[in-house]
């Protein structure tokens, strides 16, 4: 078995010119051994957010328009030159909000039915009141949505929205996909110092979604801005004590060797 593991991974790294879209695996204390695949760009970053705390810098387009950045074959050409090597999650991520390339759910199907496994979405929420966004999302077997605030006020210092969004608009739609979504709903919350004093009403938030699981998190990736200690943190956990979570410094890790580190990095930043 170590020995087919050995030739898998370096299998990956002989092919691992020809992956534009597509990087990792990556151990991810969230999915596990998670592959993830950029939809949108080589190397520009596309979103509708401009994040304060963002593990990949600055967005270079600011953008809430829906199109296909990178065509479907140029995706699945990628994929199907990937080893047997061990994928928990194949996870639409990378330099910018994902749910903004329209092949979306087209790349999603091909993996359930080509590659027979689970599909995951990490979203920043913004896109979820467009009802296109929810039917092509809702096959995915994981989804993990970002909520970083409880007001507008802070919603726009955590996140610096590209367009108009209005916070109660993302909860609101939020709250009417769970009750249609049979995937696993998670939540992902990112507290700095700026909304620390707001993580009660995130948590309050959180029950009304009854998310599966929340994923309680602090920049511990390089950023520019200072993640919390973990003796701060211990409030953010307390006020999640009543709601299923794990939080960044409790969770545990796979050993996963990805296809290129520097084109991993660049989708996922530094680790501190």
């Amino acid at each position: 078995m170590f020995a087919t593991q050995r030739m898998a991974r370096s299998s990956l790294k002989n092919t691992m010119s020809v992956f534009r879209y597509i990087y990792g695996p990556v151990s991810s204390w969230r999915l596990g051994s998670s592959l993830g695949i950029d939809l949108l760009s080589q190397s520009e970053k596309i979103c509708s957010f401009d994040c304060v705390y963002c593990q990949v810098g600055k967005t270079d387009t600011c953008s809430c328009e829906r199109k296909i950045f990178v065509p479907t074959a140029d995706i699945i050409n990628e994929l199907k030159q990937i080893p047997e090597v061990k994928i928990d999650y194949y996870t639409f991520s990378g330099r910018g909000e994902p749910t903004l390339a329209r092949n979306l759910k087209e790349v999603a199907l091909w993996i359930k039915k080509e590659k027979k496994g689970r599909c995951a979405l990490l979203t920043n929420s913004s896109t979820i009141t467009d009802a296109s966004v929810q039917q092509d999302i809702i096959a995915m077997d994981l989804i993990s949505f970002k909520i970083d605030a409880a007001t507008q006020k802070t919603f726009e210092k955590m996140n610096s929205p590209c367009c108009e969004i209005r916070f109660e608009k993302i909860i609101e739609a939020l709250v009417d996909f769970r009750k249609i979504y049979r995937g696993i709903f998670t939540i992902q919350s990112m507290f700095v110092e700026e909304n620390l004093k707001e993580a009660k009403d995130i948590a309050r938030i959180c029950r009304k979604l009854k998310p599966d699981i929340v994923y309680l998190n602090t920049p511990l990736r390089d950023s520019a801005v200072l993640p919390l200690s973990e003796e701060s943190f211990s409030s953010v956990e307390k006020a999640f004590e009543d709601i299923p979570h794990l939080s960044v410094f409790r969770a545990q890790k796979k050993n996963v060797e990805p296809i290129s580190i520097s084109d991993t990095v660049k989708r996922r930043g530094k680790k501190l």
